[in-house]
């Protein structure tokens, strides 16, 4: 049986002063797909966002919360079960092969591995890769160890900025997923941390079964929607790299977001 993961005290609130992100508007129904470039419409977007991620470089790896660097700097975070596909998802929005260590072995990833983004000299972003959840087989006294660390950086991480939900396609929200957005419940009606939820190995779904997930899981966020809640959710393949493009565009947006039109 799997674990359930550990209860966690609410995340403290911050003065405003301290909060990083830009509230945008949610979707009308509490989660919308990411967004789809139209046709005919310039690539210059796209290509901006994956030049951007492609820059993505190994930082530091940290077993314990207080072992990660401290940064001002605005910070997204992976999580999913550890089958769900998280460093093969990273791996390839930044084009490289073995940036996140993808293993044939789900439950592999036991630290907080950081990643920078932007110019070498000065990054302007930081990717957090975070402990896979609910594999079975890994001991369950590391396993807790585990997820206390992530609970714990889910929680009170100040510079979090966006969080990265890896959702398996075929099997859609699992209780451990649910559980692990209770934890980010309050940051993310404030508006203070997005959340995109990426329904991989999107390549596995004819094209019904994929709406029917997409749908489905709209809906079961629904109820994270508020009027400063900044949720998305989209399917994803990094085998046929459906979803890439809109993907590494969102998550640039969360960095640098593009000015409003007068």
């Amino acid at each position: 049986m799997t674990d359930p993961l550990p209860p966690v005290p609410p995340p403290p609130a911050l003065p405003a002063e301290t909060a990083i992100s830009t509230p945008a508007a949610v979707d009308p129904k509490g989660a919308g797909a990411a967004r789809s470039r139209p046709a005919g419409a310039a690539a210059s977007p796209e290509k901006a966002a994956l030049g951007w991620t492609h820059t993505a470089r190994f930082v530091t790896t940290a077993a314990r919360l207080d072992q990660v660097p401290v940064s001002e700097l605005p910070e997204i975070a992976f999580v999913g079960r550890s089958n769900a596909g998280k460093s093969t998802a990273i791996n390839t929005l930044a084009q490289q092969k073995r940036l996140a260590f993808a293993s044939r072995t789900p439950g592999r990833t036991q630290h907080i591995n950081v990643f920078a983004l932007g110019p070498k000299d000065e990054p302007d972003a930081w990717f957090a890769d975070l402990p896979g959840y609910g594999y079975a087989a890994v001991e369950r006294s590391a396993k807790l160890r585990w997820q206390e660390v992530m609970a714990e950086y889910l929680a009170v991480r100040r510079n979090l900025s966006g969080v990265v939900l890896m959702v398996d396609s075929r099997l859609g929200l699992t209780d451990l997923d649910r559980q692990l957005l209770e934890w980010i419940r309050a940051r993310v009606a404030s508006g203070e941390v997005r959340l995109l939820v990426l329904l991989t190995k999107a390549d596995k779904l004819n094209r019904r079964d994929a709406q029917k997930v997409l749908t489905a899981t709209q809906e079961a966020l629904g109820d994270l929607s508020s009027t400063s809640a900044d949720i998305g959710v989209t399917l994803f393949s990094a085998l046929s790299r459906q979803g890439l493009g809109d993907v590494a565009v969102a998550l640039r947006e969360w960095v640098h977001p593009t000015p409003p039109t007068a």
